[in-house]
């Protein structure tokens, strides 16, 4: 019965993860106005852009602007 419990709570933290990463990311006005001039400066350099904006992954910046 134990196991059943568990197995339930996992495809719901799991199916929880999969919504999170589908979800869109929120970006502040400021952080939209830096990667459009880092992007102007760099190009795709996801990396180099996502190190001047703390707490952001290059994956982050990437899904964001090409969903723009």
């Amino acid at each position: 019965m134990a196991d059943l419990d568990q197995s339930s709570e996992d495809v719901s933290v799991d199916s929880r993860e999969a919504n999170s990463q589908d979800s869109k990311v929120e970006f502040t006005e400021d952080e939209e106005t830096l990667i459009a001039r880092m992007y102007n400066l760099l190009g795709d350099r996801w990396s180099l852009i996502a190190g001047r904006i703390p707490g952001r992954t290059a994956e982050e910046i990437e899904k964001y602007w090409t969903s723009r």
